[in-house]
């Protein structure tokens, strides 16, 4: 049955960002097509934002006729872009399902968008959560949730390597200079740690230029990497590190790293717990949390990397189910 809806239903995921690991990898397993249709040269300020966010619908709608889905995935943060897929749906009569990041929930910027992000949601096949938590407020807007915390991740192989043959281990902070992220605190707790490499990830913006310019020796901000050179880093990392200061947020980067078979350490979060119960050290984020982690993670380095290839094949599994699930649904819709 699964093989008749993956030829049938042609499939399409839109994400009004840069770049998304999860969007694209979702497009993959479900043998669709994922577009990035993101407008950068437009900023996001208040001036400029509602000409970005016309032109990201028009562009979508473009994007939406030319390839006609049966079924369209819509990122969501900004929930905006779920509006001319909407407009695609009810004009073909098509179906679309949001995948909903923790940010169009939790966020400052989205957590007052209730009503538009109740709206999409009543009118959405499905709505992707990472949780239950978020799922039960799908719920409570009338809309249906599918718990997928994450995706198989791959990763061509090829890219260029930026890891130093210094024979010190070598550690990735996955970073983005997000506001929920702890990046001064890891940077404190790295400075700590003069016989590790530390590589950190993320566009370097101008604002950021000087915390770039004052770290230790051994901290290298890598600025933005490709997918082939990002994919590189993390096989090449003996250890991950992903944080956050937010509560009920999945961190991409955590999974990545275990689909990858890399111990990773994480902030000890109840989410983060359960979906990372062994191949993780927990930590609080404070300097001496953070050090400490990654101390007891490179002692037991070997263990964790075998408990991490071990929960790479039980979140296969997982993801199995998952997307079988999804496809009856769409099937019997």
């Amino acid at each position: 049955m699964s093989r008749t809806i993956i030829e049938n239903n042609k499939i399409l995921f839109i994400s009004w960002a840069p770049y998304c690991s999860r969007s694209d990898n979702i497009a993959r397993e479900f043998s669709g097509k994922s577009y990035m249709i993101y407008f950068d040269f437009l900023g996001s300020t208040y001036y400029t934002i509602w000409l970005k966010y016309l032109l990201q619908t028009i562009k979508t709608m473009f994007v939406l006729i030319q390839n006609k889905p049966d079924v369209t995935f819509v990122m969501s943060p900004p929930v905006f872009a779920c509006l001319p897929v909407l407009l695609y749906c009810k004009l073909f009569r098509k179906k679309y399902i949001i995948d909903s990041h923790t940010a169009a929930f939790l966020h400052p910027r989205w957590i007052n968008k209730k009503r538009l992000n109740s709206f999409f949601a009543k009118r959405a096949l499905l709505t992707n959560v990472t949780n239950d938590y978020l799922g039960k407020i799908v719920e409570s807007w009338g809309g249906n949730y599918h718990l997928l915390t994450d995706v198989p991740i791959k990763y061509l192989e090829t890219g260029k390597s930026i890891v130093k043959n210094s024979g010190k281990l070598n550690v990735t902070l996955i970073n983005s200079f997000a506001p929920d992220e702890p990046l001064d605190t890891f940077l404190l707790a790295a400075s700590k740690l003069n016989f590790i490499s530390f590589y950190i990830t993320g566009k370097i913006s101008n604002n950021k230029k000087k915390i770039v310019e004052k770290v230790n020796s051994n901290i290298v901000f890598t600025d933005f990497l490709s997918d082939q050179d990002y994919g590189r880093l993390l096989k090449e990392s003996d250890l991950i590190c992903v944080f956050t200061d937010r509560d009920h947020t999945m961190l991409r980067g955590a999974y990545e790293a275990i689909y990858l078979g890399k111990p990773v350490v994480l902030s000890s979060w109840d989410i983060l717990k359960k979906n990372f119960p062994i191949g993780a050290v927990h930590v609080s984020n404070t300097v001496d949390g953070i050090s400490n982690g990654i101390i007891q993670a490179m002692e037991n380095i070997k263990v964790l990397t075998e408990e991490a290839i071990a929960l790479r094949m039980s979140k296969l599994s997982i993801w199995n189910k998952n997307k079988k699930d999804i496809l009856n649904i769409i099937n019997n819709s």
